[in-house]
């Protein structure tokens, strides 16, 4: 089939990296567009070298594209250099592999992986000439559908979005798909009203237009709705939905069953380098491990595994199948994966030594671990690295990382005297509790590791070692135990992060450390979003307006955009951020269902403001409400009787 593209030569040679706007990648599908009952497109809203690198896409992509008449094609946010030329010129953003502009497509299904990439997903919206909001569209206009991590809390943005998928794609989508033509066919010129209603009636499916929302006065126990109590003053007072046929709470939808479910056997590889660069095997989802900060490790629960057998026959074909010459072994925590050994091995015996790396990321550094890297990795050319996530034992116990100093210290040890001399560290800085004390124990910790490596006699050291620190700061996110937790001011972070740094320069191997920090601008942007309602969403449009897009790139991000659109309708990082939220307030987020209940996570705050570890799930169950679903972790072994 013939492609005419939808930039000329003249435009694509004058753009950065012309290969994210023209298709035609190793094993892209291309369909005929108007033979099709559903044209489908997935959106990543950032650029194409991340887009390209997202599994759940590459997953969804396959799937649809293997239902008979119906076509999935892809769309990324133009880079600015294109974004521009677009507006000058009056250009509707188009689908990569067909060319057809957005506004010629059924659906638009826009993955939401980070908050800050919100501004682009108004970007995709503006350039594809489809109204922003979902009460401004009209039967002419594809359904907007939002999916990923970000839908575990959609209010800043549920006025763009006609519909949200909660959970896993894997499920329900044929019969969303289904019941759209069905509808359409019925009503050809009225069924946008009469999809959304009946979509609302599907398992995992939000409709945010089919609620209302109100809110206590700002004002506390005065005024026409005052607030039961003054910590509820302006928050919502209730959320429920508009008719009778629409639930009030939605579940998530969950895959049990790893093997006879859909994956890519032939996934798109571009022809550009992509972020992850690499066949990309999902070894199990969720994780054993209970950190409180982690929104992942609660939202997809509980662990299920795909089979050894499922994993050796993917592999070799996915390699087969795009001349990668990576292979990762994707998992929040492969450690916990419980044929690990056998997988490694079989790929180590397979493919290593024949020009193909293997990765093994979210590991727990201990001898097995270190035994598995040494044999997929060139020791003298990597580094080994350390997730603490916080410089003190108490501080870890707060959070439940479920990792002693002497693991950290031991684990180092053994990969010193592996070969290795490059450690990273990864801490969060501004997580609940946390005193000054905790914040220098940063360094203190860095500063332990090295000297570990210098008890080894120097003839058998593998030259100077180096200790790289880096420390993100703490944003609290919807469904983890700290979910009511008070989140620092930028002010805060920056102080925090000075006195680790001072701390640093204190340390008797201070030439061997290294400290980063992650930017405080973006972090408190990122609390608001993470946490807000849907009084966000005017502020939103304001700061795109002001020309925000790629906030999550630092070259791009203009803080001063947001201050200006949140000060224009009276958005404050002190409401939304710098308050310890009650058990009380009904939170923007409570009307989802992500199997793990809200007395769990209140029992886990109250355990972490004591410093209590809570055991994995593979150590005894913790009740979290996961058990709901029927499978996975909760029915192996000592826990499989209740």
């Amino acid at each position: 089939m013939v492609r005419k593209l939808a930039l000329p030569d003249e435009i694509l040679l004058k753009v950065e990296k012309p290969a994210r706007y023209i298709g035609g990648e190793v094993n892209a599908v291309n369909k005929n567009f108007d033979e099709m009952d559903i044209n489908f497109c997935m959106c990543f809203p950032d650029v194409y070298e991340i887009g390209m690198s997202h599994l759940g896409i590459q997953i969804l992509y396959d799937m649809f594209n293997k239902w008979d008449k119906v076509y999935c094609d892809r769309v990324y946010s133009p880079w600015p250099d294109l974004d521009k030329i677009m507006r000058d010129r009056d250009i509707p953003l188009f689908a990569v592999e067909s060319q057809r502009p957005l506004k010629d497509f059924d659906f638009l299904g826009i993955t939401l992986q980070y908050e800050m990439c919100y501004t682009n997903i108004l970007q995709i919206l503006d350039l594809g000439k489809i109204p922003l909001y979902t009460a401004e569209r009209t039967e002419d206009d594809p359904v907007i559908i939002g999916g990923g991590p970000c839908t575990y809390n959609p209010e800043p943005i549920a006025d763009f979005f006609d519909l949200f998928y909660i959970g896993e794609g894997e499920t329900q989508y044929k019969n969303l798909l289904d019941l759209y033509k069905k509808i359409k066919d019925e009503n050809p010129g009225a069924w946008r009203e009469k999809f959304l209603h009946a979509a609302a009636q599907i398992p995992g499916i939000y409709v945010p237009s089919l609620y209302e929302v109100e809110y206590y006065d700002k004002a506390g126990v005065e005024g026409d709705n005052p607030a039961p109590m003054p910590e509820l003053a302006g928050t919502i007072s209730s959320f429920k939905p508009k008719f009778d046929f629409v639930p009030a709470t939605i579940r998530k939808e969950i895959v049990l069953d790893m093997d006879n479910t859909y994956y890519p056997e032939k996934p798109v590889v571009p022809f550009i380098r992509a972020t992850q660069d690499r066949v990309v095997l999902e070894i199990q989802r969720g994780c054993i491990r209970g950190c409180r900060f982690c929104q992942a490790g609660m939202v997809y629960r509980p662990v299920r595994e795909r089979s050894l057998e499922f994993l050796k026959d993917k592999a070799l074909k996915l390699l087969k199948n795009t001349g990668h010459e990576d292979i990762t072994l994707s998992s929040l925590s492969s450690s916990d994966y419980s044929h690990l050994e056998e997988i490694v091995n079989y790929l180590v015996e397979n493919i290593h030594g024949k020009g193909i790396n293997v990765s093994l990321p979210s590991l727990r550094i201990d001898a097995f671990s270190l035994d598995v890297m040494s044999k997929v990795q060139d020791i003298k050319k990597s580094s080994v690295t350390f997730a603490p996530e916080a410089g003190t034992q108490r501080m870890r116990n707060v959070i439940n990382k479920g990792l002693t100093e002497e693991d950290i210290i031991h684990g180092a040890d053994q990969a010193f005297h592996a070969g290795w001399n490059r450690v990273k560290l990864y801490f969060m800085l501004g997580q609940p509790t946390e005193t000054n004390e905790d914040v220098e124990g940063i360094a203190i910790l860095a500063d332990k590791i090295a000297r570990k490596y210098y008890e080894i006699p120097k003839a058998e050291r593998n030259g100077k070692v180096q200790i790289v620190a880096s420390s993100s700061f703490f944003v609290p996110k919807p469904f983890t135990p700290f979910q009511w937790a008070r989140m620092n001011s930028k002010e805060e972070f920056l102080e925090k992060a000075k006195i680790c740094r001072r701390k640093f320069g204190e340390m008797l191997n201070s030439k061997s450390l290294k400290y980063n920090w992650h930017e405080s601008d973006v972090s408190v942007l990122e609390g608001v979003l993470a946490r807000g309602d849907r009084r966000i969403a005017p502020a939103l449009v304001e700061a795109y307006r002001k020309g925000s897009i790629f906030d999550a790139w630092s070259d791009y991000f203009v803080f001063d955009n947001w201050l200006e659109a949140f000060a224009k309708y009276d958005i404050t990082f002190e409401y939304y951020n710098e308050r310890e939220r009650v058990f009380e307030e009904l939170l923007p987020w409570d009307f989802l269902d992500c199997g793990v209940n809200k007395r769990f996570l209140q029992l886990e705050w109250n355990r972490a403001k004591e410093a209590r570890v809570t055991a994995n799930c593979r150590q005894g169950c913790s009740g979290c409400g996961a058990l709901v679903f029927g499978g996975g972790v909760c029915f192996e072994g000592k826990n499989k009787v209740r």
